[in-house]
């Protein structure tokens, strides 16, 4: 197999502005480049619509790729067109949250809500039987643009690893 692993997300946002100041804020995270500027007048939209499988009409106005201290980049966009609608809700198909391991869960929330995101609940352990372990919890937030961010730590082995020698990823 060729893969290695997650390169980056992709976000579409309403402001990308808003939504890179919002990630270095309440995740820590730094912008390595900006693809397209609102100023730039060489992206061809018409060809992004066939690339993306965008709705006809869309314009494309920036694009941007950020970093988290480890793990897949997080590209933005910032896009706007016909029958743009909001963020999925978890229960509906397609890619419903992406989640950052934290080293300390409770500073983590506090930098995400200080930053204008919603936290759900307080953390909790992990449910599932094959995560259970001293300490391993988890909790969920929503970005300002409605995007699902989980909140997760696991400082103790979890159960599954007696039964395999494959890990989960951990920075």
């Amino acid at each position: 197999m060729s893969i290695r692993g997650i390169d980056h997300i992709g976000i579409t946002v309403p402001d990308i502005e808003d939504a890179t100041r919002f990630l270095i804020e309440a995740l820590g995270a730094e912008l390595i480049y900006q693809s397209v500027a609102p100023e730039d007048k060489n992206l061809d939209n018409e060809a992004q619509q066939k690339t993306l499988r965008l709705v006809p009409g869309t314009t494309i106005t920036s694009i941007r790729m950020l970093k988290l201290q480890h793990g897949p980049g997080i590209e933005l966009f910032e896009m706007h067109g016909p029958e743009q609608r909001e963020p999925l809700r978890a229960s509906d198909v397609g890619l419903q949250h992406f989640a950052v391991y934290c080293d300390d869960i409770d500073v983590a929330l506090q930098h995400f809500a200080d930053a204008g995101g919603e936290v759900f609940t307080a953390p909790q352990p992990l449910g599932f039987p094959t995560e259970k372990g001293a300490g391993n919890c988890f909790c969920y937030g929503r970005t300002p643009w409605g995007s699902i961010v989980e909140f997760i730590t696991w400082p103790s082995p979890m159960a599954y690893e007696r039964d395999t020698t494959l890990r989960r990823w951990k920075p």
